[in-house]
């Protein structure tokens, strides 16, 4: 398995209900860390509690491409390399066509595939020179089976699988790993803003859900996996 001491890591999404786990689990398992997020005064309190110095701390709407292209200066300004980019961010509005309005579907697509293109290109460069790296994002279940009121959010997932697929086809004769989470409902401040009815004592905890990015930092040295698919117990989609 791979080890995660020592390995340079952007985790992006940090101040989320699930990056902010997968954050405590790779300092502790000895990552060097660089974390974003929009919300600054979390990020900095999340920086203080483990440590990170405010020179791998950076704060920012990364569907701004200056802004991606500041995060990219500021992190090779604290490492030389990377080796693994985490994707947690994400937005969720779950909407019937008949209510999700224009900027509802512009503003997914931005969140949800824009600024995961604009990451790619900041930084698989230098994954590329390396030969080496591993990125994870997490598409979701409905990256891959719709359901009702998820036409922007499934069309966002959907395209980011398609992209990182093909971006795949680029980097096979590399060393450098794509791996996708399609993981179902977590209870995590995600539902906050999502006009549904859900049970979230039915879902897969953060903890838990953080806990599996976890282990795909450490995918075996002689493969790749290529996704993971987990889910509450009672909803089974896939």
């Amino acid at each position: 398995m791979e080890s995660i001491k020592h390995k340079n890591i952007l985790v992006v999404g940090a101040t989320g209900g699930i990056g902010s786990i997968v954050v405590k689990l790779l300092i502790n398992s000895g990552g060097n860390l660089f974390i974003a997020g929009r919300n600054e005064k979390l990020l900095y309190e999340i920086a203080d509690q483990h440590k990170i110095d405010a020179g791998a701390c950076y704060i920012g709407d990364l569907t701004n491409q200056e802004n991606v292209l500041e995060l990219k200066e500021k992190y090779f300004k604290k490492y030389p390399t990377i080796d693994m980019l985490i994707n947690t961010s994400g937005i969720g509005i779950i909407k019937t066509t008949d209510h999700l309005s224009e900027s509802d579907f512009y503003k997914t697509i931005m969140v949800n595939l824009f600024a995961p293109y604009l990451l790619i290109k900041a930084f698989l460069p230098s994954m590329k020179e390396s030969k080496k790296g591993l990125v994870v994002h997490i598409p979701g279940v409905l990256g891959k089976v719709p359901m009702l009121g998820a036409a922007a959010y499934s069309a966002s997932k959907y395209g980011l699988v398609g992209m990182l697929q093909s971006i795949r086809e680029e980097i096979k004769r590399t060393d450098i790993r794509i791996t996708n989470l399609f993981m179902g409902g977590v209870d995590s401040p995600f539902w906050e803003n999502i006009d549904l009815k859900v049970q979230k004592e039915k879902m897969i905890t953060a903890e838990e859900a953080a806990k599996a990015i976890w282990f795909l930092c450490q995918q075996p040295t002689s493969g790749v996996i290529s996704e993971m698919v987990l889910q509450p117990f009672n909803h089974q989609a896939i």
